[in-house]
């Protein structure tokens, strides 16, 4: 059965919006580890805010390992109100969508990458499909953030085994947790 891994920047501050808004931590050491994780699967996830901000960025670049990846790989965007994406490998999911990452995951095929953390994460968390979180925590406090911006707020609960923490030069510390069976009251 595939896996689902979600991979999320997140401040010390819990803000995970927009971190190409973050001030720079100078030289990216954790490129190599982003690059593996990516490899690693053939499936990326997306709800469709990070499809957006994802698409914008990558679709039509080329050069590189990442994004020639990111642009090959098959996507799966969650949304209620895209139609059709335009970005190459893409497909929408609309309907239901716990039934749907379900079947992905019973399907064949290597892990799915998920981005970002939002509603689709909790979902996920809610209905045992999310296998994984790798959280990359930025050694800062950014200050600001509504609701849907900060990692933490009111949603689903859930219990995580640590998996591995590994820091890099830069100071951003990668907590990988495997999620334990989700946590009823939620």
């Amino acid at each position: 059965m595939r896996r689902i891994i979600n991979s999320t920047f997140v401040t010390i501050d819990g803000v995970i919006k927009d971190p190409q808004h973050w001030p720079s931590l100078g030289a990216r050491d954790d490129g190599d580890a982003q690059l593996e994780v990516l490899l690693g699967c053939d499936g990326v996830l997306l709800g469709r805010d990070t499809y957006h901000s994802f698409a914008s960025v990558w679709q039509g670049r080329s050069g590189d390992p990442y994004t020639d990846k990111i642009n090959s790989v098959s996507k799966y965007v969650v949304s209620t109100t895209l139609d059709k994406a335009d970005w190459e490998n893409t497909n929408v999911i609309s309907g239901d969508v716990v039934a749907e990452i379900a079947r992905l995951k019973d399907g064949p095929g290597g892990d799915i990458l998920q981005y970002g953390f939002g509603r689709l994460s909790h979902t996920l968390m809610e209905y045992g499909l999310l296998d994984e979180l790798r959280l990359w925590v930025h050694p800062f406090f950014f200050g600001r953030a509504d609701g849907d911006g900060l990692l933490f707020g009111e949603g689903t609960r859930a219990m995580f085994d640590v998996v591995e923490t590994k820091t890099y030069a830069s100071g951003v510390v990668l907590l990988s947790y495997r999620l334990k069976t989700p946590m009823t009251g939620s």
